[in-house]
């Protein structure tokens, strides 16, 4: 069931497997159940987001960034979101609009973990920050 065009229908199917996948997911569940009280409401949330980035719908009126700081997500989380993301969108685009669906990922995903001040774990740079706690 693959959509042939990226349009709202087809970024509603996507938003939908995906966060049917993550609600049962063992790594994601946890993190996303907690803070979403009406899954219905968050799905239409995220068709409007991502309406708005990939259609340029102009529908999603939120703050991304604090949406997601009050939660407890690491930067694993972000890595673990975008390969169950890349997959979902296989499932349901063709080709074109699963390469865009996670080009734009992958950008607000870093541009969210670089907000947060997430990093991976191991890659610091060896040299302590004076103040700085780990």
């Amino acid at each position: 069931m693959h959509a042939t065009t990226l349009d709202e229908t087809a970024i509603a199917q996507l938003v939908d497997r995906f966060y049917d996948k993550v609600r049962v997911d063992p790594v994601l569940g946890p993190v996303f159940n907690p803070a979403v009280h009406d899954w219905d409401e968050h799905k239409r949330t995220l068709v409007s987001f991502w309406c708005s980035v990939a259609l340029r719908a102009g529908s999603y009126r939120g703050n991304p960034m604090a949406a997601h700081r009050p939660h407890p997500i690491r930067a694993e989380h972000f890595d673990y979101w975008i390969a169950l993301w890349r997959g979902t969108c296989a499932e349901v685009l063709d080709e074109a609009g699963t390469a865009q669906m996670v080009d734009y990922a992958e950008r607000i995903g870093a541009s969210l973990k670089l907000g947060l001040g997430l990093r991976p774990q191991g890659r610091t740079f060896g040299v302590p920050v004076i103040g700085a706690k780990p």
